[in-house]
């Protein structure tokens, strides 16, 4: 297969889809050998097909890694077409339920699976920094606080980075906090042992998360701010090309950055 990392596009025709296209096409050493949409095709310069079923005996033996930003509908189908054919897959689709997540868990013990719950480089580094610092900050005596902002279009709340960025903090804890995100119905003074999750919707904010930690007469700020969603498509290009080859096993983006 050469150096040539050959992606199979699994729900192209999404914005997420498109970006990925477009980023390839700038990313030397990747190539999108096909891609599946249940929606219709789209103008690309590879074939798109409907159903990952379609696709013929060469395609899927030419296919090194396939990146997914389909829907949660559409997982059963690609966990049974990794699975069948042994191809690694990075999983970028959000929402998903336990028992798709078990599922996943399973396909990992006969091919490679890569699955975050944010695929931008730098929230996953801030994952690792949080992790690392946040016992000595809180042992210190300062509280915590996350707030996330996104656009007005988004459905869920807290976002799951938020709440990955949470779960970071609490792996650097000795002992797991409570996590919070209402206090409206509480009248008393904030617990120490709680992580405060507030979520922001509004406009087109494609995603921005700070972590705060306040002590006595000072503030500590983690931030990352996504400016264009081409920040995770890139991440999603970067896993790709890092899990070619790789053997059965769950992976994370914390492997890529290693």
């Amino acid at each position: 297969m050469g150096q040539i990392t050959k992606i199979l596009l699994h729900g192209c025709n999404g914005r997420m889809g498109h970006m990925i296209a477009q980023i390839v096409d700038q990313t030397p050493g990747t190539d999108i050998l096909a891609g599946v949409d249940a929606y219709g095709t789209s103008n690309y310069s590879f074939p798109v097909y409907a159903a990952l079923t379609d696709l013929s005996e060469a395609e899927i033996a030419e296919t090194d890694v396939v990146v997914d930003f389909s829907t949660a509908s559409a997982i059963d189908g690609l966990i049974a077409f990794i699975t069948a054919h042994k191809i690694p897959a990075v999983v970028c689709t959000t929402g998903l339920s336990e028992a798709q997540i078990a599922a996943l868990g399973k396909a990992s013990e006969t091919t490679a699976v890569l699955r975050s719950a944010n695929m931008s480089l730098g929230i996953n580094l801030l994952l690792q920094l949080l992790k690392e610092n946040a016992g000595k900050l809180a042992a210190a005596g300062y509280d915590i606080e996350i707030v996330e902002k996104h656009h007005n279009q988004k459905v869920d709340a807290p976002s799951g980075t938020a709440i990955a960025l949470a779960e970071a903090i609490n792996e650097g804890l000795e002992e797991p906090y409570e996590f919070v995100y209402d206090r409206s119905a509480r009248r008393e003074k904030r617990p120490v042992k709680e992580i405060g999750i507030s979520a922001v919707r509004g406009g087109s904010i494609v995603g921005d998360h700070d972590v705060y930690f306040a002590g006595q007469d000072e503030v500590i700020t983690f931030s990352h701010r996504a400016y264009s969603r081409a920040v995770f498509g890139k991440g999603a290009v970067e896993a790709a090309r890092f899990l070619k080859g790789k053997g059965p096993g769950f992976y994370s983006m914390q492997d890529v950055l290693k």
